[in-house]
Order: C-alpha cells, then structure tokens, then sequence
C-alpha cells in the first residue's frame, strides 16, 4: 500500500499527489488511448471520439463522486460539502461513472448523428482497461478493500498502520482490489479477442455488461466496507443490486441485437 506517491515543496507549501489519483488519470489515459486508436481502424472520427471521451470522464467522475458521497458519505458531505471534490483522496463508486458515463453518451451521439452500438462497442474495452489501473489506485488507499479473512493464508493480505489508508490495518483481507483488477484483465481480454469475431454491433458492449456484472456481484461478497452501502445487509449491497440490473441489461441487449442482426 502506498497512498501518497509523492510530496514536492513548493513555495513554503507541500504538494501532496495521491497514488490513487494518479492512477485514475492513468486509468482515463489508456482508455482515451484505446478509443482513439479503434475509432481510427474502424472509421469512425476520431476528433467527435475524442471529445466525446472526455465528456465521459467528465461524466464518470462526477457520477462516480455523487454516488460515493450518496450511499458512503453524506454526513460528511453535510458538514462540508466541498469534501465532495476531494476525489484525489478515495471514494469514486465505478457504478456512478458507469451511469452517468451512459447517460452523457446518449445525449452526445443522438446529438452528433454517431452510430451507437458502434461507438459503444469501441468504448467497452476501454472501460475494462482504464478499471484495472482504477482498482490498482484502490488497492494503495486501501479504499474498496476486503472483509477480514477468518485466519491468515496465502491468499489474504495485510495493510501496515498508514493514516491516510481506508482499509482496516493489521488484520489479514480478501484482496478484493487484486481480485478485480485480475478480473478486469480477464475481461478486457476477452473483449479483445471478440471484437476481432462479433456478429453484430452491440455485441461487444453487451459482453462487457455480462462479465462485469458477474465479477463485480462475485467480489462484492468478498468486501469489507460496510459504508458502500447496502439494500438488503448483508447480502445484497448497491453494486450488488446494480450489477443484477446490468446482467439483465446485457442479456437484453445481446439477445434483441443479436436477433436483429439475423433479421438483416
């Protein structure tokens, strides 16, 4: 775990570059970097990409925000709402990003005449991509972490005593931050190869809302951060609720496209 990757005194002052906001901006770099070179090869523009790309991150990051300070922080939020800008510090919710990420799209391609199911397949496997490094961010603050293993193995992981981490310290976790970031990987690889082989536009996109929701509802039985919220506690917490609501979703999606695609 290292929270703060590094502190520059700067005029009398220390400036403090978290670790987990750094890898968020790494996180958006790779995804910009996946959209601009598939909408190149696919012949899309790469200019109405681009800009849409960063009303995405834009939109994620304050949806992701929103829904962290909704279900996790709103006393806090209460007492100061300017900590809700504090994003360098922890507390994005990926589900927010996701839908106000959706949302922004829709509004920017029927705006800008893009062909949908086209533009949302080249952007999935940069959201798998640009997730690995966000969870990786996760992992050094301590944020998103584990339930406590009920004895120590190979498997569990400790985090040393750190004021700036989230995570309960001394005590062995899940590694739930591996464990998605591993799953991301698993994910983004199969979007990879798919896009080379797919039947019909959507099917990508329809993919990734399959396998997330399945990973994500997977690990969120290994967390430990009671404050992410919860409908029914224990058992199912918001992501949980939302990754139910996505599976289906993607099930929709694939099947009424894929049938479509044969009616064409």
């Amino acid at each position: 775990m290292y929270p703060v990757l590094v502190q520059i005194p700067l005029f009398g002052t220390t400036i403090t570059i978290y670790t987990y906001g750094f890898m968020v901006a790494v996180a958006f770099l790779a995804g910009m970097f996946w959209v601009s070179r598939e909408s190149k090869l696919l012949g899309q523009n790469p200019a109405k990409i681009m800009d849409l790309a960063f009303y995405i991150i834009v939109a994620a990051i304050v949806g992701s925000r929103v829904l962290h300070v909704l279900v996790s922080e709103r006393e806090r939020f209460i007492e100061n709402p300017l900590t809700i800008l504090k994003i360098w510090e922890g507390g994005l919710v990926f589900y927010g990003g996701l839908i106000g990420a959706v949302i922004i799209s829709v509004w920017y391609m029927r705006r800008n005449k893009l062909p949908f199911w086209i533009v949302s397949d080249i952007f999935a496997p940069a959201v798998a991509l640009g997730h690995v490094f966000g969870r990786i961010g996760c992992l050094m603050a301590g944020c998103c972490h584990g339930r406590v293993v009920g004895h120590p193995a190979w498997y569990s992981i400790v985090f040393p005593a750190n004021a700036h981490s989230f995570a309960p310290q001394g005590v062995p976790l899940y590694p739930t931050q591996i464990m998605e970031a591993a799953g991301e990987i698993v994910v983004f690889a199969a979007l990879f190869v798919l896009r080379r082989y797919k039947r019909f536009d959507g099917q990508i996109i329809a993919t990734y809302l399959i396998l997330y929701s399945i990973l994500r509802a997977a690990v969120e039985y290994f967390r430990g951060d009671v404050s992410r919220g919860f409908l029914i506690e224990p058992w199912i917490s918001t992501s949980t609720f939302i990754s139910i609501i996505m599976f289906a979703c993607g099930i929709a999606i694939y099947v009424l496209r894929w049938r479509k695609g044969r009616a064409a």
